[in-house]
């Protein structure tokens, strides 16, 4: 599936990863509909690209927010066809540590924005996905959606849920719809402003954004990159091991 000449909505446009798949897909002759929530780099992101991308400020953790903006999108950019929710956030969390109660609104916005403004999205705008030849929705997971790790697991819950939203959707487009590619993209430690200060082995968002790109391009449903492709193994072959690495990681 080319990128050439689509246009193509990347959610978190504005940074890490998703800043890297705007400039890379504008390099290769795409039109961006970038969204975030920072209206300065969002002005900055218009300003390196030109006519290249269209921006929107959007708050991915309020429904009503995502909802409005899902039913307008289709009558802004009619050639919209593919959708890549990329945004994410990632809440550190000791349940044992920590106020229940405080904790309550930072985990509903983590849920809100890294599965609920997905689904949101992309069954929303299923219907004008339909209409067009050749259309995708590609769901940026990760590899803490196989095997969890014990600081985050409100965002391996929302991400293993993706997951599996991720491969119903798709069985469904292949029965009703089978011009739509649904992907899911399960990506590794990636170096970006989530991910400071933890871990280590970290790739590139430019590394990252390109396996994601390489993997559209060879029409693939699940695209491992870095040392998911390794993690996919030990899950098969070990589960206990898998697990145990990244309980310690």
């Amino acid at each position: 599936m080319n990128v050439t000449g689509r246009t193509i909505l990347v959610t978190g446009g504005t940074r890490g990863v998703g800043r890297e798949l705007t400039r890379q897909l504008v390099g290769q002759g795409a039109h961006v509909v970038a969204v975030g929530r920072d209206r300065e780099q969002l002005d900055a992101l218009a300003a390196d690209h030109g006519d290249r991308v269209t921006t929107h400020a959007l708050d991915l953790s309020d429904p009503v927010a995502v909802d409005a903006f899902t039913d307008d999108l289709p009558a802004h950019h009619p050639d919209l066809s593919m959708l890549i929710n990329n945004a994410g956030i990632q809440t550190l969390t000791d349940f044992f540590q920590e106020d229940p109660r405080a904790l309550r609104p930072l985990l509903r916005r983590e849920m809100n924005v890294n599965l609920d403004a997905v689904i949101t999205l992309s069954t929303g705008l299923l219907p004008h996905l339909s209409r067009h030849p050749a259309a995708a929705v590609v769901n940026i997971t990760s590899g803490l959606a196989i095997a969890p790790k014990p600081s985050a697991p409100v965002y391996c819950a929302a991400k293993a849920a993706l997951r599996t939203f991720t491969r119903a959707l798709r069985y469904q487009c292949q029965d009703a719809a089978p011009n739509i590619r649904v992907i899911d993209a399960v990506l590794p430690l990636v170096d970006t402003d989530m991910t400071r200060g933890r871990g280590t082995g970290k790739i590139t968002a430019a590394r990252a954004a390109r396996a994601v790109i390489t993997g559209i391009h060879r029409d693939k449903g699940e695209i491992y990159i870095g040392m998911t492709k390794i993690l996919r193994v030990i899950m098969r072959l070990s589960p206990t091991l898998g697990y145990r690495i990244l309980r310690k990681g």
